[in-house]
């Protein structure tokens, strides 16, 4: 990293006991093309497995936050308020950048002024610790694609579940112009913030932009209760936020879909295909009580029902397992 009146990138990562994965995250950080005109803001929520003292290698800014301040569209907000760089990268403790121009990519597009914003795309690499139907197999170049409404009226006159389709945002992989993003905060919400803000971003009438290009590995191995929340909170999302219910696509169909592609994975044994039919067919049965139960409560109870629900089912949002095997 460079002296402060040099830096151009702010990368702000909230952290709490990353231990297993910081080290790739930053290692592919610091490689990065841009890593003399960068920082990295790492914002702790109360880590207690030896993360502090791992960060003491690496040239990052700490800022210490309560567990009980943290909220992910605050939190990140902060990290805005902290940035020094004209555009500020969002990332987590468990991704890494897949190249070393990650950063390089998503900045060409704010030659464009009216772009507020760049997501990547997250990938997981081929490695059988990981769940093998996720495994990334691009079939066509990425191209870059962008949304813009400049006639904002027009994307408020769409129903949600069409707003929904131009604001697959993540923060695990994107870009902000600072300026932009002061005005236009995160929400304060516990998970979710991203998606509204791309929403937020369209309604305001500005640009925001998809780079598959630019993209970071992250994985998270799911048992039945963390998929059972995830799931949960995915349709309580679209429900409070877009206002419709989306259910997964037919288990029968789905595990048949499941069998019939890993048995044709050439590069796993029998074991290890039965291994990831066993995983996936708990993932199929998670999200489909999830969604029986949330469309239950969303059909007698009302949005009351949904949001006890919620809360008595979910809570906090569950956080992914840490693999340490990068």
């Amino acid at each position: 990293m460079n002296t402060d009146n040099a830096i151009e990138f702010s990368v702000v990562i909230p952290v709490k006991n990353g231990i297993d994965t910081l080290v790739s995250c930053l290692d592919a950080l610091f490689k990065q093309t841009v890593k003399d005109r960068m920082e990295v803001i790492i914002i702790d929520s109360g880590s207690t497995d030896g993360t502090l003292e791992l960060l003491k290698n690496y040239p990052v800014k700490i800022h210490h936050l309560p567990p009980k301040e943290f909220n992910h569209g605050e939190t990140r907000n902060l990290g805005v308020q902290l940035a020094q760089g004209e555009y500020v990268v969002m990332t987590v403790q468990d991704a890494t950048a897949a190249d070393d121009r990650w950063i390089e990519t998503m900045r060409s597009h704010f030659d464009d002024p009216e772009v507020a914003g760049v997501c990547g795309q997250q990938i997981v690499n081929h490695d059988k610790s990981k769940n093998p139907l996720q495994w990334f197999r691009p079939i066509n170049q990425a191209v870059p694609f962008s949304y813009q409404f400049k006639d904002t009226d027009e994307f408020k006159k769409l129903t949600g579940r069409e707003q929904h389709k131009y604001c697959n945002w993540d923060d695990v992989n994107a870009m902000y112009r600072k300026s932009l993003k002061e005005k236009l905060p995160f929400r304060k919400l516990m998970f979710s913030e991203d998606t509204l803000w791309a929403k937020d971003a369209l309604e305001a009438g500005y640009k925001i932009v998809y780079d598959y290009r630019a993209r970071v590995y992250h994985y998270h191995h799911q048992d039945y209760t963390f998929y059972f929340k995830r799931s949960y909170i995915i349709l309580y999302q679209n429900y409070k936020f877009y206002n419709y219910i989306k259910y997964p696509k037919n288990p029968f169909v789905k595990v048949a879909e499941i069998k019939i592609r890993l048995l044709k994975m050439k590069e796993l044994s029998l074991s290890e295909k039965l291994h990831w039919m066993w995983y996936n067919f708990q993932l199929v049965r998670a999200a489909w009580t999830a969604a029986l139960i949330f469309g239950f409560n969303a059909r007698f109870k009302g949005m009351d029902g949904v949001e006890a629900s919620q809360k008595k089912l979910v809570g906090y949002p569950p956080q992914g397992v840490q693999l340490k095997k990068q």
